[in-house]
């Protein structure tokens, strides 16, 4: 909020046909109101409050361009939203964010004002060119980035190579962390993961591996999930 504070007065003074649709509700709303007022952007600046699930669709097609202003974001699921309906993204560069999309859907910027209002001046320039993707190419390329088939993929892919890594026995580990860490903070973070693995072994202790259940084979041959829809599958006829 504080980034898009900057940005909206700068930008709508240079661009008359300009305008902000904000979704979302919290305790900096008023930083935005707040701006609004000073600038006289009453009719160019809409806040919208919370929205439900199912409006945001009807909010985001209004639009061209989607701005992020997020300074810190493991995978943000709005700018695939966004992207999913033909807008052109512009983000801050934090995180995960430059993972989520090809670089031909969205503009990265440095988590400034100056560089967002680049990346936006940026977007608006292509709209007017009309050099920017149309909204449909843009939504039938998305839809095909994260289907459940391909999320499935992914997740067995991350857990496929943490099961394959070498375990590093405690001391290798502690030494790691002094070395990356520095011979203060490293001892400090050395001396949580002793507590946590004590304590790890603790839990073991209180909840020994063979009491834990093995979670069902769903799918394949034999899976529970085939055996109870498809009994006669594997019959001979």
């Amino acid at each position: 909020i504080d980034l898009l504070s900057g940005i909206i007065p700068e930008l709508c003074q240079k661009y008359p046909d300009l305008h902000f649709l904000v979704g979302g509700e919290g305790p900096k709303r008023i930083v935005l109101e707040e701006v609004r007022e000073r600038y006289q952007l009453h009719d160019r600046v809409r806040l919208l409050g919370a929205l439900e699930h199912q409006d945001v669709r009807n909010v985001l097609v209004q639009g061209h361009i989607f701005l992020n202003t997020s300074l810190t974001e493991a995978f943000c699921m709005a700018i695939v939203e966004a992207a999913s309906c033909g807008l052109q993204v512009v983000s801050t560069r934090v995180g995960g964010i430059p993972e989520v999309l090809p670089d031909n859907f969205i503009i990265l910027c440095e988590p400034s004002v100056k560089s967002l209002c680049n990346g936006l001046e940026k977007a608006i320039r292509q709209l007017k060119s009309g050099s920017l993707l149309s909204s449909e190419i843009i939504h039938n390329n998305v839809k095909t980035f994260y289907t459940w088939k391909d999320v499935a993929k992914r997740t067995e892919k991350v857990y496929d190579r943490v099961a394959g890594e070498t375990v590093l026995p405690m001391g290798k580990r502690l030494d790691r962390l002094i070395s990356h860490c520095g011979p203060v903070t490293g001892c400090i973070f050395a001396l949580f993961a002793v507590l946590s693995f004590l304590f790890l072994i603790l839990l073991r202790w209180l909840t020994p591996d063979y009491l834990i259940d093995v979670a069902i084979n769903a799918t394949g041959e034999n899976g529970a999930w085939t055996r109870q829809y498809f009994p006669n599958k594997n019959k001979k006829e």
